[in-house]
């Protein structure tokens, strides 16, 4: 499997993914781990079994980090709540 650099993510500024500034925001406040999660699962679209391998994780470890980071960004978001399905 060939996975992204990830030098070669997009800035937060060229993301036009991200829908507001305080997405953008929220996000780039999050502990790197728990950003590299979440960009790599929604924004690259890769499937939790491909993100848990280009982290050395366990899936369940994956999981726990997305929804570690959900959690954060609930608030900034108004959600209650998201759920991440593998």
């Amino acid at each position: 499997m060939r996975l992204p650099d990830a030098n070669a993510l997009p800035s937060v500024d060229d993301a036009a993914w991200f829908e507001g500034e305080d997405l953008r925001r929220a996000v780039m406040h999050l502990p790197h781990d728990q950003r590299v999660a979440i960009l790599l699962h929604f924004h690259l679209d890769m499937p939790l079994r491909d993100v848990a391998i280009a982290l050395g994780l366990t899936q369940s470890g994956v999981k726990t980090r997305i929804n570690r980071a959900l959690k954060r960004l609930r608030p900034a978001m108004g959600v209650s709540e998201v759920r991440v399905n593998g």
